[in-house]
């Protein structure tokens, strides 16, 4: 029988032919926790009374939403997962090491064809190896640390083929909301979805990823993407060997296949309060912001900072604005400051803060008045997403938050490009 990805590789991991619609037990190579999920995958361990860790070497943990701890709650927290990943030596990404999907990417804990499971909304983003990456409750990880597996229901799946030339000034983020803004928030609800096209094999791994992160923002289970030369030459600078890939069939059968022309894009803004409320940027330019933030596992890595560094570089930003960037992980910040570019953050009056989540989930750093209006790369823009449901969140490229910040107002980044 003819196959899409997810339902190879679920195949694979249960031992059985499975096609969309069907239940299975299925091996899990990776599963993690994060600082907000972590304490309940601990607290469900000791309930279900495990003594045996299965998974333990598959299996870590990441501080990142709240790093450095804001408070004595969370700092009690970190201090359970640092206990607990001790008594049984487990893998544990501390403060300032970035945000989960960051590092456990560079970690080259994720390889393609495999089948991966976190404790966060945004494991999706491990697709754009060509793994089936989703993300899963605490509870659930939970049965996954003791026992290795986990039930699944096979995803139908849907096509979305990407081709064309992107313009000057136009990038993957833009691409991701402008097809989240045509499907819909629940417009791929529990689907896999294959991206694919000329346009996916010209961008970089590190632009990859942000597609795939967003996935879960239509409803989708998963966002894959075929793992080309780039995959395997990213992969192998990692030091990791690759065991298997995996495609469709020529005959796979899909619940839909959707096309898109890149090249007639233009820069894309998602507007308060849900993601798939999109527009042109050129449509809400000109309205003032008093937060500009480049980071977040969608956006901050280091081809993203360069994008923003580029477009700051020798200016000041507004003085109406605060300007603060996170990169994804330590490794990025190092390297970033070799290249000079957390020096031209500073200079244009910018605020660089620890590696990890930062401002976007709304705990510490960061955190907006009432009624100000933010400029953001990050992935979600819902009432009190950055902890404060009176604030306003606008999502754009790096390149559309830079030049907001440059302006002091929503702009068009194309006048930088």
């Amino acid at each position: 029988m003819s196959k899409t990805v997810a339902e190879k590789i679920l195949s694979e991991h249960s031992r059985r032919d499975l096609k969309a619609g069907d239940y299975a037990l299925s091996k899990v190579d990776f599963c993690f926790g994060q600082d907000g999920t972590s304490a309940l995958i601990i607290d469900a361990l000791h309930k279900l009374g495990v003594k045996e860790l299965t998974a333990r070497k598959r299996f870590c943990m990441v501080i990142d939403h709240s790093a450095p701890s804001p408070n004595i709650g969370i700092s009690a927290v970190h201090a359970k997962m640092r206990k607990f990943a001790a008594r049984n030596k487990l893998r544990l990404y501390d403060i300032g090491c970035g945000v989960c999907h960051q590092v456990i990417l560079e970690s080259g804990n994720v390889l393609p064809g495999d089948l991966v499971v976190g404790a966060d909304s945004h494991t999706c983003t491990y697709g754009a190896l060509g793994a089936l990456a989703t993300g899963f409750g605490s509870t659930d990880l939970a049965i996954t640390l003791a026992s290795g597996k986990n039930w699944f229901k096979v995803p139908e799946t849907i096509k979305i083929i990407i081709d064309g030339k992107l313009p000057k000034g136009v990038y993957s983020k833009d691409i991701i909301l402008h097809i989240i803004g045509d499907l819909g928030a629940d417009g791929c609800t529990y689907n896999s979805i294959e991206f694919t096209g000329n346009t996916v094999a010209a961008l970089t791994v590190d632009a990859r990823f942000t597609i795939s992160n967003m996935a879960v923002e239509m409803g989708a289970k998963c966002g894959i993407m075929y793992p080309d030369k780039k995959v395997i030459s990213w992969l192998k600078k990692r030091g990791k060997k690759i065991k298997r890939k995996v495609y469709p069939d020529k005959d796979a059968d899909y619940v839909s296949v959707k096309r898109y022309d890149a090249s007639k894009l233009i820069p894309k803004i998602s507007k308060p309060h849900t993601v798939d409320n999109v527009s042109n940027v050129k449509a809400v330019s000109g309205k003032p912001v008093n937060l500009a933030y480049i980071g977040t596992c969608t956006n901050g890595s280091l081809e993203d900072l360069v994008i923003a560094s580029k477009i700051l570089k020798d200016k000041t930003i507004a003085d109406n604005v605060r300007l603060i960037i996170a990169p994804a992980s330590r490794q990025i910040y190092l390297e970033a400051m070799r290249k000079g570019i957390i020096r031209t953050f500073i200079e244009a009056g910018g605020n660089v803060v620890t590696p990890g989540c930062g401002p976007c989930v709304g705990t510490h750093d960061g955190v907006p008045s009432d009624g100000e209006v933010v400029i953001s790369t990050a992935n979600r823009n819902f009432k009190g997403r950055m902890g404060n449901p009176d604030a306003f969140i606008y999502l754009a490229s790096p390149a559309t938050v830079a030049a907001s910040a440059l302006t002091g107002k929503i702009t068009d980044p194309r006048r930088y490009a």
